[in-house]
Parts: C-alpha cells; sequence; structure tokens
C-alpha cells in the first residue's frame, strides 16, 4: 500500500501506519489515567468481536486489555483505559506481543519504555 500525501511524496504502507498510532498517543505517560484494579468493558469501537469485558486482577485477560487497546483505542481510549503504572511493568513481555510499529511509536515517544525493557532482559 502507497499513499500520495498533498506535497506529493509517497509514504509506505508503515509510515502510514507509524503516523496513526502517533496521532494516538498521549502527551505522556502520566496521562494513562485508567483503573489497576477490577473489571473494564471496552466499548464496540475498540473490541468489536471476541472478549470485550476484561478483568485487570486477572494477568492474561491486563495483557489482551492493553494490547486490545493500544492497536486499536484512540487517544481518549488510551488516556481512559490504561494506567501508566500498569503499563510500564507489563512493557518488558508486553512489547513482543504488539505490531512492529505500535511498538516503534510507543518507544520512541518514550524511551523509558524501551530502557525499561532493556532493563529486565
Amino acid at each position: 500500500m502507497v499513499q500520495q500525501s498533498s506535497l506529493g511524496a509517497t509514504q509506505s504502507a508503515a509510515d502510514v501506519l507509524r503516523a496513526r498510532y502517533a496521532e494516538r498517543l498521549p502527551s505522556a505517560l502520566e496521562d494513562l489515567v485508567g483503573p489497576r484494579h477490577g473489571q473494564v468493558d471496552l466499548p464496540l469501537h475498540i473490541a468489536w468481536s471476541g472478549l470485550r469485558a476484561y478483568d485487570l486482577d486477572r494477568p492474561r485477560q491486563r495483557m489482551s486489555l492493553y494490547r486490545t487497546v493500544l492497536a486499536e483505542g484512540q487517544r481518549d481510549d488510551i488516556t481512559g483505559f490504561l494506567n501508566s503504572d500498569l503499563l510500564r511493568d507489563l512493557w518488558p513481555v508486553m512489547r513482543t506481543m504488539i505490531g512492529r510499529h505500535v511498538r516503534e511509536v510507543w518507544e520512541t515517544a518514550f524511551p523509558e519504555l524501551q530502557r525499561q525493557a532493556s532493563a529486565a532482559a
């Protein structure tokens, strides 16, 4: 997939995906004020098939929720459903389970995530 921008430059599919994910980023990790415990019900625009209710106290469900919101959520979803402390804790493992473009955008914007992943390795 290749797109023409208004300036005539050609963008690769990867560039388009990275730009989409970058638009959704919070200004700071501290903007992620979602819950740390309990049940979270995702709206249909994020989770349109499969599981929509997640128990944050169950590690696999917590990881699945975070993967889904990072991939499909808009900025308000990301800041409202994700918690900065939980994201930092999950990142060393989660970064291997999410798409490359999502990982690159988040680690570029928030280098502390990549540093934390390296320290955990």
